[in-house]
Order: structure tokens, then C-alpha cells, then sequence
């Protein structure tokens, strides 16, 4: 049967083909006939009636079909009757979209198609234009026009309009969800329309007599203009005027153009800055960062893409001006988008001509760079530092950029499994510069450096190991034998495990983290493991002279901060620029160990959580539950926070997960042997006191008393043993030692801060009275009136006055003073005096960030500790700025958790966790705050689920931002997350990237071997241990010796069979098989 042909007119049933067989399938019967009969008379009459209507104007073309009229006459019926109930409708719609939906497929499978196109055009297009809405050659609509004639049942007419109609399933259309891609793109996509101010009056309406006279609301009855046989005055000058004002108006808009966004907007003022001072450094950097927002960080290829607009943008900022080149920011941000786009050659170059700027920031870059680049292995890393060294002078900055570089170093021998080496290192630097003999002290540098050497090479107990005396008592003893410490018994490894890998790893982290003092030639076990006996040629190229007090207190810090005892503020202080350095993706491995991580996750509750009860049938929703807003993890500047100055219910800086993988005997070895001699030294009796509260309180106590014996006039010492009982909870005998020195006001150092402990105690324990009383006698005040009070106010101001002292000093005398106001007036009047201080320092300062975090603290105490009346609003606003100007420190960012505990919205706390931005902006985190986002995420105990894919984000974007992304730590958080969360097979692929961006460190290649050895077949495991040995990587016992001893490759092949068989690769290759020769 030949397809009908569709003219113009609407098409009718008879032009579509039956359903039944054709003559060839049955013969004709009388019947047929009649009917076929029966259809030609019919068809004859509609040609009759299509003639006529092409006789009549085509132009009225709103005539209603039968079907349309009867709809249109039922729907009037039905009408009056009401609206149905929603719900029985939407069920209705339910069931007849699932049993059409059922139909249709069930009839699709089988049935022939059932309509047929017609391509042949209306001629009546031509002379008006466009098609006929109601007479459309391509459809015809049935069914009250929900349907299309000829089209299966199952699909209905879901939305009609201009441009056609839309068709579906069912009777309902679907509406664009935001992730839709086309609403995506609308809202990506730059702003097309503007509204243009008016060049006419402000409002609609004319302003009479100070109102505006508006119409009435009712209708009036207003006769057509055209039945007015002049028109009015009024009318022409309007028309008149219109036809005046057409010119300009025409002219704007042939003038339009599309208008700019804000980011277009920025960009461009920025390029119109530089085009007038090309020299500006922040302009530049600003530009870079507003062409980056272009592409988000999480993007797919955002690193390659981002990395070609930085260069694009920075290659002009260098030959923009010749001062540009000499810029140490500029060029290390040119340098590590190269890294993504250079080949190795370039990059080299790139590295030599940059590192001719000099600067330490270049060459402690560069020497990152050359070791994640692992080209030589070990021996490589200690040529380029000894480069590095050299190329640096005497200056006190120098000697601490020197030491920035030597702790590199060691952090890289650490992680590359050479413990005993990077030990070993420290060891010899701190005997070096602090048991010199006085003889040698005036020899040069190769001298001292030989008779250290012999000192090393008698093996003699050294610093931080059992019966040590020190190089110079050694020397002046006459250089007599002394036998080395005993070796240390291997620990036995408790795991049943009885995998070969597995075991392997353990073992290798089990030793890698108990044996990190070197052994001596004389031991047993030394000619098995030949890494572990470290000569002194191993580590001489690497030591340094220091000369300044600060860079020889900088290097005990140093060493107590590679023991593990992380000293906050410690590493960004080292740098030129504390807010721009990036040693902390090396020097923050403390992070990562077993201790912080079981801090960091929340723990695995096997239950389900309860989350609302019933009562009476109401559903009634439970107190959320919240852990300490202070987290394990502690960075704030150097300096702001004492050992013994905590926030919050906790009294100290350090806590339990500070000290757990910590070696206590090296460490008080290192805190009695690295004392400055013959000087008074309580910032490190204060330290090494903190450190051994947190270790074993009792003994604490014995300590303080030997250090008070020994400065019996040092307020600083006083202070920390009051502080020391006040963590112990007996504050009557913290009371009676604030009593018993602060007898009288002597200006003396450190006054000021033990007033502030004192005033603080009686404050915390509810005492207001004696808290006032406290103040008054710290101002020198006697009486408590209002004169009193007033004076006191007076005193307080002007010992707060900027001066030459210490600014710790200057915050205790401000702290009382604002305590004082909050006593006698209000929280507000307390923050006033803060904000008094605090306008007149500059943002970013040490100063300045301690002040702040006192003002917070002030009104947490007050309003949480306390239970004092306070507007919520006052502490969270207050938080809210402070978290902008230090977003890294962690004690503003437990205030500001504090704030907004029990809010219900969590919308201020999601920003934080995100990557917000500021103008446009992308913010940086550094590697202390995207850990911190991980803690947060589980804060609240219910929400940890919820938080989960938000964390992962953050890990992602902190996996591909510079500043965090070469950080090992960063790596093993992020793969620890993915375990954690069951994702084995993810956690595998990051492991390949981690290896790919820090080759050097073994702990990472050891997570195959353990967590993941469950998705790591035999043959990956063994490549991993190939790659270790040729990168240098040391291992304390090679991989085969382990499974020759477990029982050769045969057992060690049957162990692994179970994972074999799962390789997917395999599975394809024995179905392949199988299958064959078909």
C-alpha cells in the first residue's frame, strides 16, 4: 500500500493505512466491499467540502474543530461542579502514566509503524508567512488535542506554543531541574540585559505638593480616541515631543552593546591600573586571581587550563616592567604553572634563571621542587642542598633561611625511610651549636667541624640519648672512651595477619617509627642493616655555623618540631612573608599520624542514630549533639599562645594526641641539653614544663620546684607553676602563689601577664568580687568606689600604652582593662576598649592577631563558660571578621563554631567548608585549614554523613591547588577519607597520583601493601616494591626475603589466588576462551 499524500487540509483517518492483512493474507467478502464502497462516498464528500473552504479568505483561520468545540463545551459543564481533589487526580495521572507507559512498550516491540510523514509544503506559507497553527501539514490534533493522530497512545501533547508542541509520556511536562545541562548553561552564562535608568522624572506619577497623585483603582468608562473629533492639546505636545526625543532614543540604542559583568568589569579597571603602573606587584597578582575564577579548580583539566592562563598572564607581568623580573612572588608563581606545562629542559632553564634573582623563599622552592622530582635519589638531594647552603651568607635571616633548608632535608631523609640519617643529622647540628668547647669556639669552620668529627666517630653518647654529656664535656674530659648506648630490642609485631604483604608494610612502619637513633658499628645487628650506622661524612656537607641568638633558639624548636612536639606558628614565622609560605606542606606530618587521625574522623557507629522522638504522636526532634569546637588541630602565629595558655576548659597548648607518638626520653633529652648556659632561659623551662605536664603530670610538679630552686626571682617561672596547678584543679594553691609574689607592684618583667592569670582564675571560678578586687590592686587603685574605679581605668590605660616592652606584656595590661569595663559596665564596653587598641595596629601582625583572639575569648568566657547574658549576635559578628582576617587560625575558628552552635542554620559554616571566594576570588587554604574542614565536618555528631561528599570536595580542590598540592600529608588524609568511607577502588587511583606527586615518600607506597591491599593484585604490589628501590626509597628488608620466608612464590601465589581471580583483565581473557571459536 503507497503512502497517502497530506495536502494543506487537515488530514482524516481514511489517509492512514488498516491494521488488518492484506488481499494477499485473505480474500475480499461481501462485506469488504460495502465498506470499501462506503469509504469512497466519503471520501468524495470531504473533497467537496476541502474545495469550498479554498474558495473562502484564507485569513481567518480561528474557526474551531468538532473535537476542540466539544471540549470546550464540557469544560463549561464540568465547571460549575468545583475543582476535583488534588491527590485522587494526581493518582489518576500516576496510574494512567504507568499503565501507558507499560502499553506502549509492550506494543512498540511488536507493532509496524502506524503513520506516515508527509514532506509536501502548504503553498499558503508563502503569501502569509508561516504556518497555520490550527492546520499544521505535519500533525493533526485529537482527543480534545491532547493527542497526535497516528501517533501511539502512550505519548500525549504535554505543552503547546509558538514554536510547536512538546510531547511525553504521560500527561504532565517536564519542567528543567537546576541540573539540567541547559540550566546550567543559562546560569553560567554572562548578562545580556540591563535596566537603564530613566532620563525622565524618578517616579511614574508627578509629584504634587509633597505626595504623589495616583488613579483610582475602580475602571472608568473611556470613550476610543478615534471617536474624538480633535484631539486634545495636551496629546499633540506629547506626540510632538516623542517624535523629538526619537532621535536620541534611536541613537542609544543603535549605540547599545552588550553590557559587562562584574568580573569584565574588575578585569577590565585592573588592565586600565597597569596600563599607568605596570610595576605594581598587587595589581598583577590581583588580575591573575580574577582570570583564574574563570575556571574552577575542580573543573575537569582546571590544572593544564590554569596553568596556561598563569603563564599567559605572568609572562606579561615579567616583561611588563624590569623590576617585575626581580620579583621573588611572581616568579615562583610563573615557575609552578610551568611545571604543568613545561617539558624538563625548559623547566630547568626557567629554575636557573630565577634562582639568579637569589632570596631564600627561590632556593627553598627550588629545592622542593628537585626533590618530588627524585632524579638521583638521596645522594642528589644532599648535593642540592649543599648548593643551596653555599649560596646563602652569614646575615642572622640567612642563618635561619640555612635552617630551613637543613630541616627540609631532614624531612625528606625521614620520609624516604633514612630515620636513623635525619636523627643523626639533628643530632650533630645541636651539638654543634650548643656543647661547643670554648677552645674551639674562635677555630674556623673546618677545624670545629674535624674535632667534631672525631667527638662523632668515638661513638659516645650523644644528644638525646641515655648517659649523653655533650661534645664539650667530652672534649675537656680528655677525649676518653665511653661506650655507646645499647642497642635497642626489635619490637615484636603483634598482628595475625597472615598475609605476606601485609605483614611486610607493618613491620617496615613499625620500625621506621621506634628505631630513630642510629646504632653504633659495635652492635650486632648493624652489618645486616648498613643505613642504620650513620657515619659523620654522611651529614657534614649539611651543617651549619650559627652565630644569632634567635636562629640557635630556632634550631631546638626545629628539632622538637621533627621529634613530633609541633610548635604552632612555628615554620610560617621562618618566612619573609608568614602569610605567603608553604613550609607547612612538609613541616605538618604530625597530622597524618594514627593519633590525629583517630581525632580528625569522627568514630564508626555501627546503630543507627536516633534523630527525633514521639511523643503523643508528634514527632519531636532531638538536642543536636556537638564535640569541643577546639579541635587536635592547633595553628595560630608564633608566639600568640603560650604553653600554657589554652582555650576553653582545656589550660594547655598541647594536648594528649600532641605526645602520643612522641619518643619522651629523646625529647627530655633534647629540653635539658639545648639550655642556653649561663643565662637565664624561661621560654624553655616554661616549654619543657608544658611538655612534661602533658607527659606525666606528677612528675611535672617535681620539675617546677627544681626550676623555681634554680630562679627564684622569675615571675615567668611562677606563673607556670601556678598555671600547673590550676590544671591540676587545686586552685587554692594556685591562689596563695598569686598571693604570696604579687605582694607589691614592682614592674617587674612578666607582672602584667601573672595579674591577668590571677584576675583570670577568681573570674572563671565565679568570684566577680574578688575578680574586681584583683583589678584594682593590678592598677595600684586602693578602695572600691566609683573613684577608685576611675583611677584604676586611668592606670590601666596608660600601662597599656604602645612601648618598647614585650607585646605579651602590653595584651595582659589591655585584657585587665577590658575585664574592668565588662565588671563595671557592659560586654559591649569591654569590646569598645579592644577596638581602640586594636584600630591603631596593623591587620596581620602577631599583635594584632593576639588581641583579637583575646576580645573573642572575653565574651566565650563570658557568655558560654559563665552563663552570662549576652546577645548571640555580639561574639558571632565579632567572629565572623576575625575568621576573615586569619582564616588559617584555628582558636578564631572554634569561636566562631562556638557562635554558631544550636543556630539550625548551618549555611555560615557550609561557607567556610566551600570554596568561597572574595570578589570573585577563589580563597587559598593552606594544608592546617583543609585539615581543620575535615574536623569540622564531623563537629556535629548527625551531620557527618550529610558533610561527606562536601569533605571530598575540599579534598579534591586541595589535591589541585598549588599551595597544598606536592603536601604527602595532604595525599595520605585525602586517601585515609577515601578508606575510611569504604571507597577502596577510589582510594587506589589517588594513590597513583600521590606517588606521582611526592615519589620520595615510602609511607605512601606503603598503603598498597596495607589498607589497600584488597584491590592491589600481586603482580601491582611488586612493581610498587620496583619502584621503591629505584627511586632510592629504603627498605629495612626486601619484599622477596619476606615471602621466600613465608613460604616461597608457590604458597605466596596460592595465598594470593582469590585476588587473581578477581582482575578483571583475567576474567576477560578466560570468558575470551571460552567462548572461542564463536
Amino acid at each position: 500500500m503507497s503512502a497517502p499524500s497530506f495536502s494543506s487540509f487537515p488530514p482524516a483517518f481514511s489517509s492512514f493505512p488498516d491494521i488488518e492483512p492484506g488481499p494477499s493474507q485473505r480474500a475480499s467478502t461481501p462485506q469488504d466491499r460495502d465498506r470499501d464502497s462506503k469509504k469512497r462516498k466519503k471520501d468524495r464528500e470531504e473533497k467537496q467540502h476541502r474545495e469550498k473552504i479554498k474558495e473562502k479568505p484564507h485569513w481567518p483561520r480561528h474557526d474551531e474543530s468538532d473535537e476542540d468545540r466539544r471540549y470546550s463545551e464540557k469544560h463549561q459543564r464540568d465547571k460549575g461542579y468545583g475543582a476535583t481533589d488534588d491527590e485522587r487526580r494526581k493518582a489518576k495521572e500516576d496510574l494512567s502514566r504507568t499503565r501507558l507507559t507499560d502499553e506502549y512498550d509492550a506494543r512498540r516491540a511488536t507493532s509496524p509503524p502506524l503513520f506516515y510523514t508527509d514532506r509536501k509544503a502548504d503553498f499558503l506559507n508563502v503569501r502569509y508567512g508561516g504556518l497555520y497553527a490550527g492546520d499544521v501539514p505535519r500533525h493533526h490534533l485529537v482527543g480534545r488535542g491532547r493527542k497526535i493522530l497516528g501517533l501511539e497512545s502512550a505519548w500525549s501533547v504535554v505543552h503547546r506554543g509558538n514554536n510547536g508542541i512538546e510531547i511525553g509520556i504521560g500527561s504532565r511536562r517536564k519542567v528543567p531541574g537546576l541540573t539540567d545541562s541547559s540550566t546550567r548553561h543559562l546560569l553560567a552564562s554572562a548578562t545580556t540585559r540591563r535596566l537603564l535608568p530613566s532620563s525622565g522624572d524618578q517616579y511614574k506619577y508627578e509629584e504634587v505638593e509633597g505626595f504623589l497623585r495616583i488613579s483610582s483603582g475602580g475602571r472608568r468608562h473611556v470613550e476610543p480616541s478615534y471617536r474624538s473629533i480633535t484631539a486634545p492639546k495636551q496629546d499633540a505636545e506629547e506626540s510632538e515631543s516623542q517624535s523629538s526625543s526619537s532621535d536620541p532614543e534611536s541613537s542609544e540604542d543603535d549605540s547599545y552593546t552588550t553590557p559587562m559583568s562584574s568580573l569584565q568589569a574588575t578585569i577590565k579597571d585592573l588592565e586600565e591600573r597597569l596600563a599607568a603602573d605596570p610595576s605594581s606587584i598587587t595589581s598583577w597578582l590581583s588580575l591573575l586571581s580574577h582570570t583564574l575564577s574563570t575556571v574552577p579548580i575542580t573543573s575537569k583539566n582546571a590544572p593544564r587550563a590554569r596553568s596556561e592562563i598563569t603563564l599567559s598572564v605572568l609572562s606579561r607581568a615579567l616583561s611588563a616592567h624590569p623590576s617585575n623580573a626581580q620579583s621573588k612572588t611572581l616568579r615562583l608563581r610563573y615557575l609552578k604553572a610551568g611545571e604543568e606545562a613545561w617539558n624538563a629542559s625548559k623547566l630547568r632553564d626557567e629554575w636557573e634563571e630565577a634562582l639568579k634573582v637569589g632570596g631564600i623563599d627561590l632556593w627553598i622552592e627550588w629545592l622542593d621542587w628537585r626533590i618530588r622530582r627524585a632524579d638521583d635519589g638521596v645522594d642528589g638531594i644532599v648535593d642540592d642542598a649543599r648548593r643551596a647552603l653555599h649560596s646563602l651568607s652569614d646575615s642572622e635571616a640567612d642563618e635561619v633561611g640555612k635552617l630551613r633548608i637543613f630541616w627540609r632535608v631532614a624531612v625528606a631523609f625521614r620520609e624516604a625511610g633514612y630515620v636513623e640519617r635525619a636523627t643523626a643529622l639533628f643530632q650533630a647540628q645541636a651539638e654543634f651549636a650548643y656543647k661547643m668547647p670554648p677552645p674551639l669556639s674562635a677555630q674556623p669552620l673546618d677545624a670545629q667541624l674535624d674535632s667534631l668529627e672525631e667527638f662523632w666517630e668515638s661513638e659516645a653518647p650523644r644528644i638525646g640519648e641515655p648517659g649523653a654529656t655533650g661534645w664539650s664535656s667530652w672534649y675537656s674530659s680528655g677525649r676518653p672512651d665511653i661506650p655507646g648506648p645499647s642497642a635497642q630490642s626489635p619490637p615484636n609485631l603483634s598482628t595475625s595477619d597472615r598475609d605476606p604483604y601485609r605483614q611486610w608494610s607493618a613491620r617496615e612502619l613499625l620500625y621506621d617509627r621506634t628505631h630513630v637513633l642510629p646504632r653504633r658499628s659495635a652492635d650486632s645487628d648493624a652489618d645486616a642493616d648498613p643505613y642504620s650506622t650513620i657515619l659523620f661524612s654522611d651529614i657534614r656537607p649539611l651543617l651549619v655555623s650559627l652565630h644569632s641568638s634567635r636562629a640557635r633558639h630556632t634550631l631546638r624548636l626545629i628539632f622538637l618540631a621533627f621529634l613530633g612536639l609541633h610548635v604552632p606558628g612555628l615554620a610560617d614565622s621562618l618566612s619573609a612573608d608568614p602569610r605567603d609560605s608553604t613550609d607547612a606542606r612538609w613541616t605538618h606530618g604530625h597530622l597524618v599520624t594514627a593519633p590525629y587521625l583517630a581525632a580528625l574522623f569522627p568514630p564508626k557507629s555501627p546503630a543507627r542514630r536516633i534523630t527525633a522522638d514521639a511523643q503523643a504522636g508528634v514527632l519531636i526532634g532531638r538536642e543536636p549533639e556537638y564535640r569541643s569546637a577546639f579541635g587536635p588541630v592547633k595553628n595560630w602565629s608564633c608566639g600568640i599562645l603560650g604553653p600554657f595558655e589554652g582555650i576553653g576548659l582545656r589550660l594547655l597548648a598541647w594536648g594528649p594526641e600532641d605526645v602520643a607518638e612522641v619518643n619522651h626520653d629523646l625529647v627530655r633529652g633534647v629540653f635539658r641539653h639545648c639550655k642556653f648556659a649561663g643565662q637565664e632561659d624561661a621560654e624553655w623551662d616554661v616549654l619543657s614544663l608544658a611538655f612534661e605536664t602533658v607527659a606525666n603530670a606528677d612528675s611535672a610538679s617535681r620539675i617546677s620546684k627544681q626550676l623555681l630552686a634554680m630562679a627564684p626571682d622569675s615571675l615567668r617561672h611562677w606563673a607556670a607553676h601556678a598555671r600547673l596547678q590550676r590544671h591540676r584543679g587545686r586552685i587554692k594553691d594556685a591562689r596563695k602563689v598569686y598571693q604570696t609574689v604579687l605582694t607589691s607592684r614592682l614592674d617587674r618583667p612578666g607582672e602584667g601577664q601573672m595579674w591577668w592569670d590571677w584576675a583570670e582564675l577568681e573570674w572563671l571560678a565565679g568570684a566577680s568580687d574578688a575578680t574586681l578586687e584583683v583589678t584594682l590592686r593590678a592598677a595600684g587603685a586602693q578602695g572600691s568606689g566609683g573613684t577608685a574605679i576611675l583611677r584604676a581605668k586611668r592606670s590601666l590605660e596608660e600601662a597599656s600604652l604602645p612601648s618598647g616592652t614585650d607585646p605579651k606584656e602590653r595584651e595582659a595590661w589591655i585584657k585587665l582593662r577590658a575585664l574592668l569595663e565588662l565588671l563595671t559596665a557592659s560586654p559591649g564596653a569591654a569590646m569598645v576598649v579592644f577596638d581602640d587598641h586594636l584600630g591603631a595596629m596593623k591587620v596581620g601582625t602577631p599583635a594584632h592577631e593576639g588581641l583579637t583572639i583575646a576580645s573573642l575569648a572575653l565574651l566565650y568566657y563570658h557568655g558560654t563558660i559563665l552563663r552570662n547574658p549576652v546577645p548571640p549576635a555580639l561574639l558571632r559578628e565579632r567572629a565572623e571578621r576575625a575568621v576573615e582576617e586569619y582564616p588559617s587560625n584555628t582558636v578564631i575558628l572554634g569561636m566562631f563554631l562556638e557562635a554558631e552552635k544550636g543556630q539550625g542554620i548551618w549555611g555560615r559554616v557550609r561557607a567556610m567548608l566551600g570554596e568561597n571566594t572574595t570578589d570573585g576570588v577563589a580563597k587559598e587554604k593552606d594544608l592546617p585549614r583543609r585539615v581543620l574542614e575535615v574536623w569540622v565536618a564531623g563537629w556535629e555528631k548527625s551531620r557527618w554523613e550529610a558533610e561527606q561528599e562536601r569533605t571530598r570536595s575540599g579534598l579534591s580542590a586541595a589535591a589541585q591547588a598549588d599551595r597544598t598540592r606536592g603536601s604527602s600529608a595532604l595525599w595520605r588524609l585525602y586517601i585515609e577519607f577515601e578508606i575510611r568511607m569504604g571507597q577502596l577502588e577510589r582510594a587506589k587511583k589517588l594513590l597513583f597520583r600521590a606517588v606521582g606527586e611526592c615519589p620520595m615518600t615510602k609511607e605512601l607506597y606503603l598503603v598498597a601493601f596495607g589498607p589497600l591491599r584488597n584491590v592491589f593484585s600481586r603482580r601491582e604490589l611488586h612493581e610498587f616494591a620496583e619502584t621503591m628501590a629505584e627511586r632510592g626509597l629504603r627498605m629495612r628488608r626486601g619484599l622477596d626475603e619476606e615471602i621466600e620466608d613465608f613460604g616461597g612464590e608457590e604458597k605466596a601465589r596460592a595465598e594470593d589466588n582469590e585476588d587473581e581471580e578477581m582482575d578483571e583483565i583475567e576474567l576477560n581473557a578466560r570468558e575470551l576462551r571460552r567462548l572461542m571459536p564463536y
